[in-house]
């Protein structure tokens, strides 16, 4: 699987991603400009000692991101007002979840085009905005992980097969 974040603002939010990219062997991408520095100490506080075990890229933009997808990529777009529920999509290794800064979310100009794959997750307080950033991205990530047998999953004593090459 992978994780997308379109221009983080958030260093904790970013570094408790990667910690979570960590446990699950899940490739992250960062999308810039960011609103902090790589070298920033609540980010590095946040991942604590798990950036080592993190396969991530760093993209100067959307379109440079972009451009590297194969063309049979699935992306969701992860984003408040979605037509679909996340628990409604059927996930596939390899797919990227993809969210948005965590003042203004995701452009429309990538939502709008792409209603089949954003993905909302339910809300039952009219008077909270949102939910934090890495919230979101371990909700959702687990539920595709789940889908997906938990394939490689280390247990005490216990072993899945990990998924097929091109997905974790």
């Amino acid at each position: 699987m992978n994780i997308v974040l379109v221009e983080p603002e958030i260093p904790p939010n970013t570094g408790n991603i990667a910690r979570l990219c960590a446990a699950t062997r899940t490739r992250l991408h960062l999308i810039e400009p960011f609103g902090f520095r790589l070298d920033d100490k609540q980010l590095q506080r946040a991942g604590m000692d798990y950036w080592r075990q993190v396969e991530w890229l760093r993209w100067p933009n959307w379109p440079a991101f972009h451009a590297q997808l194969a063309p049979e990529a699935r992306l969701w777009f992860i984003e408040s007002g979605g037509p679909c529920l996340y628990s409604q999509a059927t996930f596939a290794p390899g797919d990227y979840l993809v969210f948005g800064r965590e003042t203004a979310g995701l452009p429309r100009a990538l939502l709008i085009p792409n209603p089949d794959r954003w993905l909302r997750l339910p809300m039952f307080n009219s008077q909270s905005r949102s939910l934090n950033l890495a919230n979101c991205a371990a909700i959702v990530l687990y539920e595709a992980l789940r889908q997906q047998g938990f394939a490689g999953e280390i247990q005490e004593g216990i072993s899945r097969p990990a998924a097929p090459p091109g997905g974790v």
